[in-house]
């Protein structure tokens, strides 16, 4: 069984209740733990609960974070 930690989150909302969520995170299982940054997309419902829609997750390597946000930023 996979048991998830955040180590860190930050978020910015945009729209009506939308937001784009930045989190580093920690996957730990018997066989040992991977850290990761997860980028994920959802929205607040009339209630204030979080409800997540996407989500992608990047490596923590230099090389890959680096080509990312590089190429991002590109888009613009």
């Amino acid at each position: 069984m996979v048991e998830f930690e955040t180590i860190k989150s930050e978020e910015i909302m945009f729209g009506n209740s939308n937001f784009i969520e930045v989190a580093r995170k920690k996957a730990k299982t018997p066989e040992g733990e991977n850290e990761f940054i997860s980028l994920s997309r959802g929205f607040y419902m009339l209630n204030k609960e979080k409800r997540y829609r996407k989500s992608l997750t990047i490596p923590l390597s230099k090389e890959v974070v680096d080509f990312v946000s590089e190429k991002i930023k590109e888009m613009l």
